[in-house]
């Protein structure tokens, strides 16, 4: 499955919790997903997955949803991508 980030981004929060997103397309997908990040310490991330525009097939969502759960170095790619940004910030 190839996947490509459309674009990224995290912030700090003031109460020093981190809020990101990254928007990408699967092949074979018709329409873009977002996922957003968040986390109090940047150590364990929640998330939550969402079509970025027009919504689409629920199948394919759901299968996205269970690769996500099931994928962890799927998962680090979308959350490395908006760590990324961080970085870039801070410099």
């Amino acid at each position: 499955m190839n996947v490509e980030i459309v674009k990224a981004e995290l912030k700090r929060e003031e109460d020093k919790s981190f809020v990101g997103r990254t928007v990408f397309t699967i092949e074979q997908h018709k329409f873009p997903y977002e996922i957003t990040f968040f986390s109090k310490r940047g150590s364990e991330w929640d998330y939550s997955l969402s079509f970025a525009g027009e919504p689409g097939s629920e199948e394919q969502f759901l299968e996205v949803d269970t690769l996500l759960e099931n994928d962890d170095d799927f998962f680090n790619q979308l959350l490395d991508a908006a760590l990324d940004t961080q970085e870039d910030e801070e410099e």
